[in-house]
């Protein structure tokens, strides 16, 4: 890497984008420093010295980590440092392996590694941008074989207006959250989600993702300028002719047979034996070679399922190119879960249950801008046998974390707000089967599940895989791609959304880029592939149920004033755990009033309901409420007319006649019917018993202010003050 300092400096949005090289980390082949506000991020690119051995893959790998000092914060928990990358982290991550992926060359099987790090963040600035372009910056000015400049932005859309980077403030109230990586002249990366944009407000938004890519790739080309002094040597596997003819002839004929077949494990036997038998023939003669032949096999087969698709506009299941594969789903299918649903399309199945809880299941975030708590969950696991193969299970890789996080966005839009459903709702999508688009199997049996669920959804969502086959000019867009389709096309563009527009968004291709113009009309038939999934489901499961599972938890939210919250918690915890222990239900309480009741029996949660309000309720003046004796005293008699909530009968107000002692009108324990008469400004609560025996007559015996009288019994106005009770 060169010791030249070089910077440019360029708009994004509203604000300015600050990259550096020369300065810092000289050890890596590039390595660049991002800043916009007072968000700094660092981006090297590294790559072995030798290729990989017998690998047959590009070794890639991408590193995003949030270094919590950059907020000025330590990390929580019991370990005081950063550890296992979280969801945010392993996103990131991915949004930049995709987006540069596309761009290095066939058959380059060098490691490389791209590290970004966040080293600033003033809570304004996302980082996530600012690494992807970082990304690209690093691998121009490096001596990688990379075959870029490439640029990223975020769009969004606030007040219907399309937004250019928008901060993260602005994200809050933006409709839109699209985020696309593109080269000069054409896209390469698409990831999002929206609250049902139409599809050609989509466009437009690619459309002017794309201008700015342009402009920023311009920027990165001025930045590298003059700085590269020379290029990184490799050269990709060597395939001696004699080899390459040989293993073409003999598994051509056998690639085009098994590409035609239907069943995936069938069409995988086939290929499995085409292979073995090819490698035994050639081994002998060339015993070193197997990756080699390896590498012509691939080719061949590459070759041939292209051709099916472009040549004969044929596709290896025999389906038109707007067809989807046969579909079945039933819903109720797990006894005991709160929701379930079996979504099965051609050989993609997938099993998604709902299971609803209180607000303590709420996962806490630890993020860079700090922690909140998240009410929907949604995971999403993959094992082995769902392609039939034997693979331990070691928890979610980040291929799990992104499909997760594309059906959540998926289906976050339509959920009901907690106001309206107060649950901590989570869905998990077990894979039993998989050949092409499992986290759209996972988005049509969510809205199932929830369906099923009871969950008060605004709309349905379902999802479909959108394919592409380009040769030149030629190209083919397919519907409902399954897995051969996907690992030998050029695309795998992943639409969903309601009737009305989209929700969620993501776009992988294998080639240099693709045109806006083919991404409207892959988003055309999408939609109406989305269309035909929406009526299926609803033929299935037309609307949420209307009454929750016996086995979830009823739960009720009730809002009371913040400066009750102390009231209701009492002395230590002391009314809040009275509450729990008579009714049975769980009672929470939020730092904004918010106060969430549950418990599997209906009735707990109404009386656990009565006495929070009983407790933050404020008495009415004029009111009559039944209430119970609790205390009798020489001033008067103490009655509880809310649950916890005393107020005083003095001895004047127990009777429309003289009353010597309290004793001979009423018992500790006894109900009776009491208005109120006065709430003084302590809070402290007069009553009267007479003025519901006898209406009208409370005002007799009290003072112009409203206090008792003392001393004189006729009525007339004694001269002393009145006397002030002490309760």
């Amino acid at each position: 890497m060169s010791d030249t300092i070089r910077k440019v400096e360029f708009l994004l949005g509203k604000e300015t984008i600050k990259i550096e090289t020369g300065a810092l980390a000289k050890q890596a082949n590039g390595a660049v420093l991002v800043t916009a506000g007072e968000t700094v991020v660092l981006v090297t690119a590294v790559a072995s010295a030798k290729p990989k051995e017998n690998a047959d893959f590009f070794p890639l790998t991408v590193d995003y980590k949030e270094r919590t000092y950059a907020a000025g914060r330590i990390p929580g928990g019991f370990f005081k440092r950063e550890g296992k990358s979280r969801d945010k982290e392993i996103l990131t991550s991915r949004l930049i392996d995709r987006s540069i992926r596309p761009l290095f060359p066939e058959g380059f099987t060098h490691e490389v590694q791209i590290s970004a790090m966040v080293l600033s963040s003033d809570s304004v600035n996302n980082p996530d941008i600012l690494c992807m372009i970082g990304a690209s910056a690093a691998l121009r000015v490096s001596d990688l074989p990379f075959n870029g400049p490439i640029s990223a932005v975020r769009i969004g859309r606030v007040e219907g207006q399309l937004v250019v980077n928008p901060s993260l403030p602005d994200e809050e109230t933006s409709d839109l959250d699209l985020i696309v990586a593109g080269s000069r002249d054409a896209l390469l990366m698409v990831e999002g989600g929206a609250n049902e944009i139409p599809e050609a407000e989509l466009v437009a938004a690619l459309t002017l993702a794309q201008k700015e890519n342009a402009r920023v790739c311009d920027q990165l080309d001025q930045l590298a300028q003059g700085l590269k002094t020379g290029h990184m040597k490799w050269a990709p596997l060597a395939v001696a002719d004699e080899l390459k003819k040989s293993a073409e002839e003999m598994s051509r004929a056998g690639f085009k047979e098994a590409v035609r077949i239907n069943e995936k494990s069938a069409r995988d036997v086939k290929v499995s034996e085409i292979k073995d038998k090819v490698q035994t023939a050639l081994k002998e003669k060339h015993p070193e070679s197997k990756s080699a032949i390896n590498q012509v096999l691939e080719g061949v087969m590459y070759e041939e399922a292209r051709k099916l698709i472009l040549d004969e506009r044929k596709r290896t299941d025999g389906r038109g190119f707007t067809d989807i594969r046969p579909l079945a789903s039933r819903t109720s299918v797990l006894p005991r879960t709160h929701g379930s649903a079996l979504f099965t399309r051609g050989q993609t199945q997938a099993l998604v249950t709902v299971t609803l809880g209180t607000p303590s299941d709420m996962q806490i975030m630890d993020e860079l801008q700090g922690e909140w708590k998240e009410r929907f969950l949604l995971h999403y696991n993959f094992p082995g046998f769902s392609t039939g193969e034997p693979k331990p299970d070691r928890g979610p890789g980040r291929r799990e974390i992104g499909h997760g996080a594309l059906a959540k966005r998926s289906l976050y839009p339509m959920l009901p707000t907690a106001d309206d459903f107060p649950y901590t709702i989570r869905v998990v999508s077990d894979i039993l089967e998989s050949n092409g688009s499992s986290s759209m199997a996972s988005v049509c049996g969510g809205t199932l599940a929830l369906y099923d669920a009871g969950v008060p959804m605004k709309k349905p969502v379902a999802g479909i895989a959108m394919g592409l086959v380009k040769e030149g000019e030629k190209y083919a867009v397919l519907t409902d791609i399954q897995g051969l389709e996907d690992h030998l096309g050029d695309m795998d563009f992943k639409v969903s959304g309601t009737p009305e527009g989209v929700t969620g968004i993501q776009m992988d291709i294998k080639i240099a880029g693709i045109s806006v113009q083919i991404l409207t009309e892959a988003l055309e038939q999408a939609r109406q592939a989305r269309l035909k999934l929406l009526e299926h489901m609803m033929g299935t499961l037309p609307a949420p149920k209307t009454e929750l599972s016996v086995y979830a938890p009823r739960m009720i939210m009730v809002q009371i004033p913040i400066d009750k919250i102390g009231a209701l918690i009492g002395p230590g915890g002391k009314n809040i755990r009275r509450i729990i222990e008579e009714t049975g239900a769980e009672v929470e309480v939020e730092d904004d009033g918010s106060v969430y009741i549950s418990s599997l029996d209906s009735l707990a949660v109404e009386r656990a309901k009565e006495q929070v309000s009983g407790l933050t309720v404020e008495a009415e003046v004029g009111k009559i409420y039944k209430g119970k004796v609790t205390r009798i005293m020489g001033i008067g008699v103490f009655v509880e007319i809310l649950p916890g909530k005393e107020g005083l009968i003095r001895m004047n107000q127990l009777s429309d006649h003289f009353v010597e002692k309290a004793e001979d009108v009423c018992k500790e324990g006894e109900e009776m019917e009491v208005k109120v008469l006065e709430v003084d400004q302590q809070g402290r609560i007069n009553l009267s018993r007479k003025a519901v025996t006898h209406p009208g007559s409370e005002n007799v015996g009290r003072d112009a202010v409203g206090g008792p009288r003392g001393g004189s019994r006729s009525g007339g106005r004694d001269s002393r003050p009145p006397r002030r009770g002490n309760f």
